[in-house]
């Protein structure tokens, strides 16, 4: 992040203005709705801002800025339609480690203004860092429009109900668990609609029917192959009202900054003959946190199911009676695949497709090799580049033609995706030449001809 979002109280605290026209006017008005004690500073001070500010709390000095302006304040906004001015008040509020916020030119202060969408004590704001002030400003629009006016009172109501609440359950994911379930059921419907009355009544009575939990949950998610927007709609919900969450090493950053910020996050990825935690120990785990009475995310890359070991985990949690969700991902060879322009099946060249692990349980191969060669299917390696020379020769061996086409797809879907293709007899110079590296997908057949016809993707490391 550029900025760190941070609401402020600045209640009956002095803050500066500097500049005495609409723009100013725009500002003061922001900050008025804060309850800020405001100063102006300007030349020429407009008439609507003499009448806006006509209370004693507020002082109205018509005369150019100088340092002085800057004692006893919390924060300064430089407002005026002149860079010069505007950069001068933000080097005097730096030198006194004063936020300072200069309109139209983020650069030169220390605070962005964002936009808000006001539903008090619900407040939303957010910003685009002064780079597109505009597509801000659209996007307000589309926040008021799924933002209902109600939520302020939802919001005022569930304030009242705090201290009892807390009253009510001394751990904190209890308190967390009432809330989620009071806030999206009968309770808020009636809020929103105006009907306090009958919203407080049914607060009262889920309060009082409302038990600690006494076992939690696991949620067994797929991640997809990297990219955030691959996630599904349940998986998102899941990923943020998870107590704890355990990653693996597959999971890209930006699906992971998607989980919610204040859970435990426990890392249990695994490398080749690498394991952070042995899977067995994972096991345990999963069901030692469910029956502290958390919500367990047991986040994987791909799909949990393809070569993840989600069965070996839920066999765990259903031996032991602990209850799970499982959300497929979309896994890696679709992924992969569709964002390399590498249709797995096609009429003119694949009418199968097979998934193989490049490994094993106990990291030997035991493949029937002999099931691999016709031309008419498409053969998918996971965590095979490592094994890919013997892949390879294996194939060749049993009669696979050793110009068969072939593609790796290294960090497929992410913004780092790079695909390289070759030939069952001149990949592996490829994979020396180019210094390859893991997570790479493993796709062997003629669709991968298709490749550079109907590639789509563009990443960020290369524009192709």
């Amino acid at each position: 992040m550029d900025y760190l979002p941070l609401f402020l109280q600045i209640r009956d605290q002095r803050c500066l203005i500097v500049g005495g026209g609409d723009i100013a006017l725009r500002k003061i008005r922001l900050l008025s709705d804060a309850g800020a004690m405001i100063r102006v500073v300007a030349p020429a001070i407009c008439s609507d801002i003499r009448a806006f500010l006509s209370s004693d709390h507020h002082e109205l000095l018509e005369k150019a800025f100088d340092e002085q302006d800057l004692d006893d304040v919390c924060l300064v906004i430089a407002a005026t339609d002149c860079q010069q001015v505007n950069r001068q008040v933000a080097a005097a509020a730096g030198q006194r480690r004063l936020f300072v916020n200069v309109v139209d030119d983020a650069d030169a202060g220390t605070a962005v203004m964002p936009a808000i969408v006001d539903r008090s004590p619900v407040v939303v704001a957010f910003s685009t860092g002064g780079k597109a002030p505009v597509l801000a400003r659209l996007l307000r629009q589309k926040l008021e429009t799924i933002l209902p006016q109600g939520y302020g009172k939802l919001a005022a109501l569930a304030g009242g109900f705090r201290e009892q609440v807390k009253a009510r359950f001394s751990h904190i994911n209890d308190r967390r668990y009432f809330w989620e379930k009071v806030l999206a059921g009968p309770a808020a419907e009636k809020a929103m609609s105006g009907d306090l009355d009958g919203a407080q009544a049914i607060f009262e009575q889920t309060l009082l029917a409302s038990e600690a939990q006494k076992v939690g949950e696991v949620y067994l998610v797929g991640g997809g192959p990297g990219d955030p927007d691959l996630l599904t709609f349940k998986a998102l919900r899941l990923m943020q009202q998870a107590d704890v969450v355990l990653h693996d090493r597959l999971v890209s950053e930006e699906v992971l900054a998607l989980c919610r910020r204040d859970a435990d996050y426990i890392y249990v990825g695994k490398k080749r003959d690498r394991h952070t935690r042995p899977q067995e120990e994972i096991n345990a785990l999963l069901v030692e946190l469910a029956k502290e009475g958390k919500r367990v995310l047991r986040l994987k890359g791909g799909d949990p199911f393809i070569f993840g070991r989600g069965g070996e985990e839920i066999e765990t949690l259903a031996d032991e009676g602990i209850p799970f969700q499982v959300v497929p991902g979309i896994t890696a060879a679709s992924g992969c695949a569709s964002y390399s322009g590498i249709p797995l099946t096609h009429r003119d060249h694949a009418q199968s497709v097979r998934f193989i692990t490049g490994h094993l349980k106990d990291g030997s191969y035991g493949l029937n090799w002999r099931e691999m060669l016709d031309p008419g299917q498409t053969l998918v390696f996971y965590m095979g580049l490592l094994g890919l020379p013997r892949i390879c020769q294996e194939l060749v061996d049993h009669g696979r033609d050793i110009n068969t086409p072939i593609a790796l797809i290294q960090k497929g879907t992410t913004k780092n995706q790079k695909v390289f293709t070759g030939t069952l007899g001149t990949i592996n110079e490829i994979i020396a030449e180019e210094k390859v590296r893991a997570p790479t997908l493993i796709i062997v057949g003629s669709v991968v001809t298709l490749h550079e016809r109907l590639s789509w993707y563009k990443n960020e490391a290369t524009g192709r």
